[in-house]
């Protein structure tokens, strides 16, 4: 798994293909984003302790299954190609690895480095998650898969903002 987050850390479209295709990846891709919202936790440390880092945790994953699906819908019928043939499962597994770059959250905490480091954490993580969507999603162009992230993006932010406002 480690070195699979390597790889999709380093933006590698084979890596993408291979988890889209590992059935067995998507309890890989679940792992990642809970050590990333444990890096994240950590990186922010008025988190609120235990019960900040479990929702956290929590509140990554459900994100994340919010996320791949809002990919996964958008990209198969607003943006889909001839080529396009993805399911959930796929979006989930390579989004789930998208996540890697976000580890580095952890050294958030640094003063004056850190929020720095957090902001390239974040940035790269979505870099990585356009890769991951055009592979899933077998797109040729990289700008219509940079348009399923940011519509999956603000659709993400507005339920986040609805789920906090619940909270």
């Amino acid at each position: 798994m480690l070195e699979r987050m390597i790889r999709a850390a380093r933006l590698s479209p084979q890596l993408y293909e291979e988890v889209e295709a590992d059935t067995g990846a998507t309890s890989q891709a679940m792992m990642v984003v809970v050590l990333v919202a444990v890096a994240t936790g950590i990186g922010t440390t008025g988190a609120g302790g235990v019960v900040g880092l479990f929702s956290g945790i929590v509140f990554g994953l459900l994100s994340w299954a919010v996320w791949a699906y809002v990919t996964y819908t958008v990209g198969t019928s607003l943006f889909s190609t001839p080529e396009t043939n993805a399911s959930w499962g796929e979006l989930a597994r390579t989004t789930g690895f998208a996540q890697s770059p976000g580890i580095l959250r952890i050294l958030g905490f640094l003063p004056a480095i850190g929020p720095v480091i957090y902001l390239v954490a974040s940035l790269w993580q979505l870099v990585a998650m356009v890769i991951a969507v055009r592979q899933a999603l077998d797109y040729r162009s990289t700008w219509r898969a940079v348009a399923v992230v940011i519509v999956g993006f603000i659709v993400l932010a507005i339920f986040q903002v609805v789920l906090f406002a619940l909270l």
